[in-house]
């Protein structure tokens, strides 16, 4: 083939795929372009001046912060805050793994009478920031960090704005929060006091009238291995322990008329160690989310399974129903089936509860919070904050105005 044929040839396949190719990448291009789908990574610029609440809402959703594992974003709160001129304080919480709760105020005043907080870890496995169809998705894009950012963003435009000053709003973001209550728990050795306290968990912007109690346990059954072509020569733990399950799932529980109905849940079940075994152990771990009366919940479970042989009820961990403070002009009220670091937290001051975002996205695998909510909750902050301080935002709102 000479190098004039050569040309020929080829050039008659240029000028037949090269429009081809021009119409798959005009349509390419167009697909993304008009695609509601827009995938923003971690490292996209946001200005933290210009857009403070996206920024630390972006900032603390990219880091994985799976209880136990909360450092990374206490750290980033500490620089954070540090930075916009807060003093910070890092309470230890445990060494191994280091583990802290980070507490913020405004120049050398500790004592402050009102306290903003949630909590910083979040349930796994970790889900990464993205942006897309008007949502924020990832790990605790609304379970908590939803309110974190949403709250800092808020103290931040009432000192800016004069409505509030040093000794007026503190800020305390615990760990542990999704398992033991641990960080708030420990955040009691702060030995702080406070009038009020604005707790921050997806609400869908409502104030919460109250929250259930809760009892953790766990259920044992022991049994005896055999053959399981001779059952007659084991005791079948599993058996034992579905039979207790059984009974305790259709007690009579308590039911209160602002709370709604005592719930129960046999969350996890391990038993036995193969089909051709009789099984020789057997646990359920339970979460019991209590509407009324939870002295009486735990006496009819343990009541329950006296006469289940084999079986044991261990209770690891109760608190009863809370009833929150919901008398700020102006917002809806709401009843939460789920539990918050509330009833860990001591003292005699108010107790409200609020936050941006929707429970059901919680610790699933499409957690996710509306863009505007997550904006428009900063208002609503700032309302309950001065609400309890006894401020107006008047002046706030003519400023914003002129601007």
């Amino acid at each position: 083939m000479t190098l004039r044929q050569f040309f020929r040839k080829y050039s008659e396949i240029y000028t037949v795929f090269l429009p081809l190719t021009g119409v798959f990448l005009i349509i390419y291009v167009g697909i993304l372009a008009f695609s509601s789908t827009t995938i923003i990574p971690p490292g996209y610029p946001i200005d933290p001046e210009t857009n403070a609440l996206l920024y630390i809402h972006r900032s603390l959703v990219t880091i994985p912060s799976v209880t136990t594992y909360e450092h990374a974003a206490a750290n980033f709160l500490n620089s954070y805050l540090t930075s916009q001129g807060w003093t910070v304080e890092l309470q230890s919480v445990s060494a191994t793994p280091e583990r802290v709760n980070v507490f913020a105020y405004r120049g050398k005043t500790r004592e402050n009478k009102v306290l903003f907080t949630s909590h910083i870890d979040t349930v796994p496995p970790f889900i990464p920031y993205s942006v897309h169809d008007g949502y924020i998705w990832g790990r605790g894009s609304v379970d908590a960090k939803a309110s974190v950012a949403a709250q800092i963003v808020a103290v931040s435009e009432l000192l800016e704005s004069g409505a509030v000053g040093e000794g007026d709003i503190a800020l305390l973001y615990v760990v542990g929060e999704e398992t033991d209550g641990i960080g708030m728990i420990t955040a009691n050795d702060l030995n702080l006091e406070f009038e009020t306290a604005i707790f921050g968990e997806p609400t869908e912007s409502k104030l919460a009238v109250g929250h259930k109690g809760l009892i953790l346990a766990d259920v044992y059954a022991t049994g005896l291995a055999s053959h399981s072509g001779y059952p007659e020569l084991g005791i079948d733990a599993n058996y034992y322990l579905i039979e207790a399950l059984y009974k305790m799932q259709h007690l009579t529980y308590p039911v209160s008329e602002l709370l709604g109905n005592t719930t129960f849940n046999a969350g996890t079940l391990d038993g036995g160690v193969a089909a051709n075994v009789v099984s020789a152990t057997a646990t359920s771990s339970l979460a019991i989310r209590v509407a009324a009366d939870t002295e009486m919940v735990v006496s009819i479970l343990k009541q329950a399974v006296l006469d289940i042989p084999h079986v044991e009820l261990n209770v690891t961990l109760t608190y009863s129903p809370v009833i929150c403070d919901y008398d700020v002009p102006g917002f809806d009220t709401y009843i939460a089936n789920y539990g918050t670091d509330i009833p860990h937290l001591m003292g005699t001051h108010k107790r409200y509860l609020y936050g941006p975002g929707s429970i059901l996205y919680a610790h699933a695998d499409n957690e996710r919070i509306g863009e505007q909510e997550l904006v428009d909750s900063v208002t609503g902050y700032k309302q309950i904050a001065a609400h309890a301080l006894g401020v107006s935002l008047k002046n706030e709102m003519t400023e914003k105005k002129e601007t």
